[in-house]
């Protein structure tokens, strides 16, 4: 399980969470975290998508944004079934 942003310093256009192999019906959501503390939902429960790319099979969830988070936010992603798991990246200036 992975998450990418793609953005400008602080202002995030787009995050992306992939999963390894297809896993029909499984769902990602993203939140902010700040000092190891939960702050809010970016966003809800939403279907990923199954993709093959060169034998590559996997799972993606895409939103886009546009906004602009505080410096060392961190964005974290939740995928149902993977709980033990949830990758995160840190929003820096």
């Amino acid at each position: 399980m992975s998450i990418g942003v793609i953005g400008e310093g602080l202002k995030v256009r787009e995050v992306r969470v992939l999963l390894d192999g297809w896993k029909p019906g499984v769902r990602a959501r993203i939140s902010e975290w700040r000092s190891g503390q939960y702050v809010r939902e970016i966003r809800g429960w939403k279907h990923m998508t199954s993709k093959e790319q060169s034998r590559y099979k996997y799972e993606i969830a895409t939103w886009k944004l546009g906004q602009s988070l505080r410096h060392r936010s961190r964005i974290c992603a939740e995928v149902s079934g993977h709980t033990e798991r949830m990758p995160c990246v840190t929003i820096k200036r």
